[in-house]
């Protein structure tokens, strides 16, 4: 009688180790380094559940999330759009993760307004992308198209090289290469929050950066999806408060320096919005995105299944 009670105990437990649920994956993630990766700071040191990858640019996440070898994905508003029409909707919008990051910085203090830039040359950078469109509306719906000058160049990094020695009085440029500039070059200083400009002239949102997941990764691992938020959130508000951020952004190569991340984490506006008022902010950008250009959000407008119920 004990051998048969040693046999079947050790049997149950036997069929409770078989039946455990096995510790899932670390979801694959990327962000891209600047103010859309800062977020992610404070869970790339987690990498039982996170494996975090740092791009320089887009275009490397967009190939490895099309081939499914990322499931979590940091990108600019509009690549959303296009991933989401390019894999014919396997695509689903998470989180914003970032906000205006587009300043009209200036040598001097003679703009404090839109209206100031009448008569003006503006040097700006991202021509064809985000940054012309939203410049491009701004412009209009001030009635000033026809009195500001735009002079495009090709990188950021040119601009700010030219707003740093002074080449460029004016410009449109995007964080963190404002804060890169105003550390070389104190006479610099940021004229105007487009972020601010955008809500007052559209009552909504400057949507830039936002958090997507691969439809199939979404329906299957709701639970790491979730903890992913969650976790987001707690890494967000630590990167918007903690002491150490600024340096801990520069250590993981998101940001050039400490004293740069310094400067540009609160002009980066970085959050973590969900629900309906993710859906309403982001949707609002894309349609002046796609009235400026269709292509710029993958010729057509996403269905409402973007956005994560």
């Amino acid at each position: 009688m004990k051998k048969l009670l040693a046999f079947l105990t050790l049997a149950v437990m036997l069929f409770a180790v078989g039946c455990a649920k096995a510790p899932a994956e670390p979801v694959n993630i990327a962000a891209l380094k600047g103010p859309t990766g800062m977020g992610i700071s404070y869970m790339m040191d987690d990498s039982a559940k996170y494996n975090v990858e740092l791009q320089d640019a887009p275009d490397v996440v967009t190939g490895k999330f099309i081939n499914g070898e990322i499931d979590i994905a940091a990108v600019p508003l509009n690549l959303a759009a296009v991933l989401y029409n390019k894999t014919e909707g396997n695509v689903v919008l998470l989180n914003l993760d970032t906000l205006g990051v587009l300043y009209i910085v200036e040598n001097g203090e003679t703009i404090h307004s839109l209206a100031d830039l009448a008569g003006k040359t503006i040097y700006a950078s991202g021509e064809g992308a985000t940054p012309q469109y939203v410049l491009d509306y701004l412009l209009a719906q001030n009635g000033l198209t026809d009195q500001v000058k735009v002079e495009y160049v090709g990188e950021h990094t040119a601009l700010a090289a030219m707003v740093a020695s002074g080449e460029a009085q004016i410009a449109l440029l995007p964080e963190p290469f404002v804060s890169a500039v105003m550390v070389k070059n104190p006479d610099v200083c940021v004229a105007l929050d487009l972020n601010t400009a955008w809500e007052e002239a559209s009552g909504t949102k400057l949507v830039m950066g936002v958090y997507i997941a691969s439809r199939t990764f979404y329906n299957e691992h709701p639970d790491q999806v979730k903890a992913f938020l969650a976790d987001y959130a707690a890494s967000v508000e630590k990167v918007n408060t903690a002491a150490d951020a600024a340096q801990k952004i520069a250590d993981l190569g998101i940001v050039g320096s400490a004293a740069i991340a310094q400067q540009a984490i609160p002009r980066s506006y970085i959050v973590s919005i969900t629900g309906d008022e993710a859906k309403s902010a982001a949707s609002a950008v894309l349609n002046v995105l796609f009235t400026a250009n269709p292509k710029s959000v993958g010729g057509k407008l996403p269905g409402d299944d973007l956005y994560a119920e």
